[in-house]
């Protein structure tokens, strides 16, 4: 595990999205039809395929095509009917592997529609606050699972209206993600929701202080006390807040913190596993299998084809 790692054929970093990037010819909307509420598709090919995040959430709906789907530091399968929130800034990547010669002419549809309207709108309008817990969800990518077919109908809804109609079939899209309980997290760790405020606040402070120190040696009766609880009642509050025990948020914390560097850096895998906090390599590769079902090495081989020009006729968004 201790041999070179091959060498990243770019930065690692994902590529920010532009305005001027979203141009007709790629299947974005005509600036004409621009409203809040963005429809896009496109097939495979398409010069869109990259590696990239942007400011917007976007829901995807895979309509044709496999392979596999890249969200953060989450890789997986996809097939038609995969259907997906990424939220702001996540980086994400579908990488078909099964384009034939002549392409596909659509492999993908998108809604795309920014935080920061809706965040306004729910200081006024009580009811839109209903759809925030999703919006948080969204920050780590989520997959619904069964909706492939009701969202496929909302999105040809949206696509062939406009103005208020379409802002009313978006509304109506958006509570049936938020009441639909069939779903899964796909990149990184998440807190739990708290009934008050000062509950929120203390966890995050204790959450603030792992992820600040998660490289260095500490245990979880070192924390409990730095924050004046006893050992039991803190892995109690811990498990209520996060949903996972402490050792379990530590090593999941630690292997995300690694998939970025294994991405993003050619260090060394058993650099990376120190780096990150695991004190022989043997625990970082069983650890790192446990949460993401493959090795640190399996993980960065597969995590060059994020980029899409590793599976020939690739196609990705």
């Amino acid at each position: 595990m201790g041999s070179p790692s091959p060498p990243l054929s770019k930065s690692g970093m994902p590529e920010l999205e532009r305005e001027f990037q979203r141009s007709p010819g790629l299947g974005y909307e005509p600036e004409s039809l621009l409203g809040y509420v963005r429809y896009l598709e496109h097939g495979a090919p398409n010069p869109l395929i990259r590696w990239h995040y942007h400011e917007e959430y976007e829901l995807h709906l895979i309509v044709s095509t496999q392979g596999k789907v890249f969200v953060g530091d989450y890789i997986g399968r996809f097939e038609p009917g995969n259907l997906v929130l990424t939220g702001p800034r996540l980086p994400h990547n579908w990488i078909s592997t099964d384009v034939p010669e002549e392409g596909v002419p659509v492999r993908d549809r998108v809604l795309q529609f920014s935080d920061e309207p809706l965040r306004k709108a729910g200081e006024l309008i009580p009811e839109v606050r209903e759809i925030f817990p999703l919006l948080e969800r969204a920050r780590h990518g989520i997959e619904f699972i069964g909706l492939s077919e009701r969202a496929s109908a909302c999105l040809t809804r949206i696509q062939e209206t406009a103005g208020l109609q379409r802002f009313s079939e978006f509304l109506q899209l958006l509570g049936e993600l938020s009441q639909h309980d069939d779903y899964r997290l796909l990149s990184s760790v998440k807190l739990q929701s708290f009934d008050d405020d000062a509950s929120l606040h203390q966890i995050s402070e204790v959450v603030d202080y792992i992820t600040q120190h998660y490289a260095t040696s500490f245990t979880m009766e070192e924390i409990a006390q730095r924050f004046d609880m006893t050992a039991s009642r803190f892995s109690r509050y811990f498990r209520r807040a996060t949903g996972n025990t402490f050792t379990d948020f530590i090593n999941h914390l630690r292997v995300s913190r690694a998939c970025q560097l294994l991405m993003q850096t050619d260090q060394y895998v058993s650099t990376i596993g120190y780096n990150v906090g695991f004190n022989n390599i043997a625990n970082f590769n069983r650890r790192f299998m446990e949460v993401k079902g493959m090795t640190p090495s399996e993980f960065r081989r597969e995590g060059l084809t994020r980029y899409g020009h590793a599976t020939g006729a690739a196609s990705t968004r």
